[in-house]
């Protein structure tokens, strides 16, 4: 099979402790799934049933810890946001499932980013339009090694946290999510065929805030590697 240009690197992830990588095919992410951070983006999670958005695959930025990654500040923004998240790795296939068998499709689980041009989508959710271009843009998800959930077991609480610059802005607990990993997935089955390769972004706590070039990031989840990035100039 011939193409008329270069095909581009398939996105992967590191898997910790191995040589394998993991295939990148789709990645979702669930808005508004800490109370908190629900309130002080205006809604009340507990009043609604999760709901999702995506990201290309393209948008992924694997980092090795010790190394800091870097990724841009993007274009047409002046509020760009962070947004720590619990990132699942989909191992097996599956649609419909229930929540009791959801955790057989988890591969392991990542630190993750889920950056966002916080102006764009509030822009778009005025005008009742799709926030895809507040979400879904390069370099819009910075994530750390994938761990196997045969390594790291049925991740039900522990501590998520991100500094900027050294300051604390955002901290929560994993079991303060509304819709714990098994709920989450059997909701987004309900609407797609889930298959190996996919990530699914969890949600954030309370503390977004905008960061500029020149910032430095550091995200951490309990039993899982730390993610840091650098903010650099477009």
């Amino acid at each position: 099979m011939t193409y008329p240009f270069p095909l581009w690197d398939l996105p992967t992830v590191p898997i910790a402790g191995s040589d394998f990588r993991f295939p990148v095919r789709h990645v979702y992410c669930v808005g508004r799934n800490y109370a908190e951070h629900a309130k002080e983006m205006g809604g009340d999670a507990s009043r609604e049933p999760p709901f999702f958005f995506s990201k290309p695959a393209d948008a992924v930025v694997p980092v090795l810890p010790p190394a800091v990654g870097r990724i841009r500040y993007p274009l047409a923004t002046s509020n760009f946001h962070h947004e720590i998240e619990l990132v699942i790795a989909i191992g097996k296939a599956g649609v419909q499932v229930a929540p009791e068998r959801a955790i057989e499709l988890v591969f392991g689980y990542a630190t993750g980013l889920d950056m966002t041009r916080r102006d764009l989508q509030h822009d778009m959710r005025e005008k009742k339009r799709p926030w895809d271009i507040g979400k879904s843009f390069a370099q819009a998800a910075p994530i750390a090694p994938i761990h196997r959930v045969a390594e790291t077991g049925v991740l039900t609480q522990g501590a998520i946290r991100l500094d900027v610059n050294g300051a604390r802005r955002q901290q929560g607990d994993l079991a303060d999510m509304v819709w714990d990993v098994p709920h989450t997935l059997a909701f987004l089955t309900q609407y797609y065929e889930l298959l190996p390769g996919d990530l699914v972004f969890t949600g954030t706590p309370a503390g977004v805030g905008a960061v500029v070039a020149g910032d430095r990031l550091d995200a951490h989840i309990d039993g899982l590697s730390e993610l840091s990035i650098e903010i650099v100039p477009s």
